[in-house]
């Protein structure tokens, strides 16, 4: 399933989904919330909680992180519902853009928390295995050189799942391309990268 760009956003918000006009009586409710009105805030949530879920849904792949990201939208609106500003736009567009914003960023932790967690059970690299590690480091340097020689989609694509410990489809919610894009670039790329490197690679396989 593609993964909506922010641009997309506001179209996706044009479509309320109780059948009212778009807008249409938004900005008095958020008027109510900006004075305290919690029934305000659930008609609304009612209004556009749905399709904000949606949204992070098709972005973090997890059902749990995506209603942690539909809360949290609304806990800070209801904070600081100043936030939002009438003249800059509507407000379910507003609200779809937070949401998207929010996602990403969830991804994101998710992914660096997984990452320190890795790191944290792999063994100690001093010892007797710090000279292959040594002849790693020179390995991932000619590896990077080749990286740099890629066109910039596919560099980025692969940069992302194998320095930054992305997957594929996190990798479509940070670059906003449909997964089927992501995992063409990156099949290309490493078959460029498989042929510049073919002869380190026999080497590495003789040692």
């Amino acid at each position: 399933m593609r993964i909506p760009l922010v641009a997309e956003v506001a179209d996706e918000a044009e479509s309320p989904q109780d059948g009212r006009p778009p807008g249409r009586d938004d900005d008095g409710l958020v008027a109510r919330v900006v004075v305290g009105e919690q029934a305000a805030l659930g008609q609304l949530y009612d209004r556009y909680g749905r399709r904000a879920y949606s949204l992070a849904r098709r972005i973090c792949a997890d059902d749990g992180l995506a209603e942690d990201v539909v809360q949290e939208v609304f806990l800070v609106f209801w904070r600081e519902p100043r936030r939002f500003d009438a003249q800059r736009g509507s407000f379910s567009t507003w609200l779809l853009t937070l949401v998207h914003h929010k996602a990403v960023d969830a991804v994101r932790k998710e992914s660096a928390i997984r990452r320190r967690t890795v790191a944290a059970e792999e063994p100690d690299a001093a010892g007797p295995g710090a000279d292959h590690a040594a002849l790693g480091a020179v390995v991932a340097g000619q590896v990077r050189d080749a990286l740099g020689g890629l066109p910039a989609e596919q560099r980025q694509a692969l940069a992302l799942a194998y320095y930054g410990g992305y997957t594929q489809r996190e990798v479509a919610a940070l670059t906003g391309v449909p997964l089927g894009t992501v995992k063409s670039r990156m099949f290309t790329g490493l078959q460029r990268l498989r042929g510049q490197l073919g002869s380190l690679l026999s080497d590495g396989g003789a040692r």
